[in-house]
């Protein structure tokens, strides 16, 4: 027998299986890799040496409107550690600069006071000048043109007013922009409702260059790229961070050029080979990022990776914070056959793109390649409403997923579904 464990809100769940039946455990192999420094000399040191650019305080002299863009509380983002030294560095240059820290919640509800202070805690909080961006607010946005795939580029005036525009963030696997961090805290991260709906389309979410791990000819990122570019994103300090949400590796600088450094170390130690099994079992990494189900679509990718064509997908995520998204839930308490859904998906353009569309297409697309039994704290109706079994244990979701696919079914376990590339073999 085998003990498993997986990351399930604020704790772990876990389940004993015999090593017959068990066909991989995908792990990332970050959580090996041990820095020779800690997380603040890290951070520090990359802020010391930035990629492509000269450094933060160089940036910060001459300059008055300073914004950091921060990312929002659907993150794991160590700010406690990262928003202090970018201060420090801004500060070393101008000590008169007029610093606010703009929250980007993209496509997100509003951050509130009380998560503000679990991300910064509660010096920064009462100290800085901190605001939240809306998306659906036209009247704090600037239009700064047409997107490389067409589409309107609105972002927050505060942002657009910034002297000088950096951003604060993180560097994991992204399931359809190749990568979070660099380029995202522009887009989706502090820019319009209708320019983040445009870079979702249904086609671009429908390319076989949109998936975890892929930026070259990735539509959606090509268009984040040059959304922050446009905007003036001078630079970055982003980070990576292991599965204790510890910071392993830093880097600082331009846009592109630091963010692919960081991507070439992350890929380094979080691709993993597919391996075909009847049953995947994955979870979101745990809290925050198990809040909702929309962001366990996430998750749910990396076994879509490995399982079978018609085999179980076991998703485990506390979902505290409800469905994540009203017409995300919306479009599957309709009752339309999967297919039709996707077809429906497929014959909107970029224009007519509706909110949380791009998560429906993509649960959509899971769905009809396996089942799916999910693991939360969210009433049965509700997931049944999403096309999914309800289950509410581990041993009862496998339980279940060897009543569909037998009860010699082969298993792949998937301890954190965001924090790997799978690749198919």
């Amino acid at each position: 027998m085998r003990e498993l464990q997986f990351p399930y809100g604020k704790k772990h769940l876990k389940i004993d299986v015999e090593e017959k039946y068990l066909k991989g455990v995908l792990c990332s192999h970050l959580n090996e890799y041990v820095p020779e420094k800690g997380e603040t000399e890290l951070v520090r040191e990359a802020l010391e040496h930035p990629i492509g650019s000269v450094k933060l305080s160089e940036l910060a002299k001459g300059k008055n409107k300073v914004v950091i863009i921060a990312s929002d509380h659907t993150r794991p983002v160590p700010s406690r550690i990262i928003m202090p030294l970018m201060l420090e560095e801004i500060r070393k240059g101008n000590p008169d600069a007029d610093i606010t820290i703009l929250i980007a919640t993209g496509f997100h509800r509003l951050t509130s006071r009380e998560e503000l202070v679990s991300k910064f805690g509660e010096e920064i909080v009462e100290k800085e000048k901190i605001r939240v961006h809306d998306s659906t607010r036209d009247e704090d946005m600037v239009y700064l043109g047409k997107l490389p795939s067409g589409g309107d580029l609105l972002i927050n005036r505060l942002a657009y007013e910034a002297d000088l525009l950096c951003s604060e963030g993180f560097i994991e696997p992204h399931f359809f922009a190749g990568y979070s961090g660099g380029r995202k805290s522009v887009l989706p991260g502090v820019a319009s409702r209708k320019t983040v709906l445009a870079n979702h389309c249904s086609r671009f979410i429908d390319s076989d260059y949109a998936r975890t791990g892929i930026i070259e000819h990735n539509p959606i990122h090509e268009d984040m790229l040059w959304a922050a570019r446009t905007a003036g994103l001078a630079f970055i300090c982003n980070v990576v961070i292991n599965a204790e949400k510890k910071v392993v590796y830093a880097v600082s600088g331009d846009v592109d050029e630091a963010h692919k450094a960081g991507i070439a170390f992350l890929s380094s130690y979080c691709m993993v080979e597919g391996v075909n099994a009847d049953i995947a079992i994955t979870t979101n990494g745990g809290y925050p990022l198990d809040q909702n189900i929309y962001q366990s679509v996430k998750g749910l990718t990396a076994a879509e990776a490995t399982v079978r064509k018609d085999g179980v997908i076991i998703m485990l995520a506390s979902c505290s914070d409800g469905h994540g998204g009203q017409s995300f839930y919306d479009t599957f308490h309709r009752g339309l056959p999967l297919e039709e859904m996707y077809a429906e998906f497929m014959s909107r353009d970029a224009e007519h793109t509706i909110a949380d569309q791009w998560e429906s297409q993509i649960l959509t697309r899971i769905l009809m390649h396996a089942k799916v039994i999910f693991v939360s704290e969210q009433d049965d109706d509700m997931i049944r409403n999403f096309r999914m079994i309800p289950a509410h244990s581990l041993e009862e979701a496998l339980e279940k997923a060897r009543e569909i696919v037998g009860s010699d079914a082969s298993i792949a376990a998937i301890p954190d579904g965001v924090s790997v590339m799978v690749v198919n073999q």
